[in-house]
């Protein structure tokens, strides 16, 4: 069995996380991930959706056993409260992942507040509710609140210099995020196998650890993590193609339908995203590369600056999603959507996953005589 210093943190079992894939809902895919061993992310940012894509707000509440009616502390509570009680019996260990950009902050403070009262209230939630996971801005401005307490604190961010500025705020696991990436992705496109080793080599000591995301998806994409110095692995689309996932179907059989040069970058509603190819994404390419040139050579835009078009499209290809409609749907995924060719369930995807990783990490001696 790999066990590594992530592993020893946070209590999980193996050294995997399943991503939180704002905005839409994974609560279902966090209990099947804590239970299988590895770290369960809630996508929090769900709850940022109710006036603009309310069935993605409607399936956030309901697929966590949340009345949407409620208020947005109430509906978190509920979540929190229904994903601890599904994890009792493994006593798996789960997270919430909350984005920290300038839009979402008022989001932002009551996700974590709520977060932190809940975990104070009762103990095995403290034990077990135990990473946040911040990702999407700037961790500086949350040292204060996230310090105070005992909480494994991650943030994902894309480059050596936000590196740096993670371990200025105090944050114990930083998650190097390559360009490979599903959806949100850096405005600069330094991948995996260069920004992995680089920021392990900025940052990473006894009190900071490094986790590798982007393009992982198997074993050996695992074993290489290790490789490159890295604690562990942050995984988003190959969980996302599971059959507890929570995505809508059409979703998940996309990822699993795509084939080679699969995806494409566009405009996000934070930023550059990364879809999959078909109709649809091509035609946000076209209006991208029209009214927001400056997402192709690294310039960023904010809601002040972009043409909110761009951001309406998207919208309205979220909301199809859920609608059902594939003409006019946009499916988010990684580069390693081209490598996902199956629809497991998470605790077999898991086991193969760490066998693989095994073998291949058994291989690597035998090469050095």
């Amino acid at each position: 069995m790999i066990k590594s210093r992530l592993c020893d943190l946070t209590g999980i079992k193996y050294p995997l996380i399943q991503a939180g894939m704002g905005p839409f809902g994974t609560n279902q895919l966090c209990i099947a991930s804590a239970n299988a061993g590895v770290l369960g992310l809630i996508s929090s940012s769900g709850l940022t959706t109710q006036d603009e894509q309310p069935q993605i707000f409607d399936f956030f509440c309901r697929s966590g056993g949340a009345d949407p009616s409620a208020d947005n502390e109430t509906i978190l509570r509920t979540i929190f409260r229904n994903t601890l009680e599904a994890t009792r019996e493994s006593q798996g260990v789960f997270g919430v992942n909350v984005m920290v950009s300038a839009e979402m902050m008022d989001y932002a403070k009551t996700i974590i507040g709520t977060m932190i009262k809940v975990r104070e209230e009762d103990p095995e939630m403290k034990k077990r509710f135990k990473v946040l996971v911040t990702s999407a801005g700037d961790p500086l401005p949350w040292t204060d609140a996230v310090k105070k307490t005992d909480l494994v604190w991650a943030h994902v961010m894309p480059s050596v210099q936000a590196a740096k500025r993670c371990k200025k705020a105090g944050v114990n696991v930083i998650v190097a995020s390559g360009h490979e990436g599903g959806f949100h992705t850096s405005w600069d496109p330094v991948h995996s196998i260069v920004l992995l080793p680089a920021v392990v080599d900025a940052v990473s000591d006894a009190d900071t650890l490094v986790v590798g995301a982007s393009g992982f998806a198997d074993g050996r994409s695992v074993a290489a993590a290790f490789a490159l110095g890295a604690d562990g692995v942050q995984m988003g689309t190959r969980f996302l193609a599971t059959q507890e996932s929570d995505f809508h179907p059409n979703w998940k059989q996309a990822v699993v339908d795509s084939g080679d040069r699969a995806t494409l970058i566009a405009r996000g509603f934070v930023g550059p995203a990364r879809w999959l190819k078909n109709d649809r994404s091509k035609q946000h390419a076209v209006n991208t590369l029209k009214k927001a040139p400056g997402l192709y050579i690294g310039v960023p835009d904010d809601y002040e600056t972009v043409d909110m078009s761009l951001v309406e499209f998207e919208h309205e290809s979220m909301n199809a999603v859920y609608a059902g409609d594939k003409e006019k749907s946009m499916f988010a995924a990684g580069e390693s959507a081209q490598r996902v060719n199956d629809m497991p369930k998470v605790a077999d995807l898991v086991q193969t996953i760490m066998k693989e990783t095994e073998e291949t990490l058994k291989k690597l001696p035998q090469l050095v005589k």
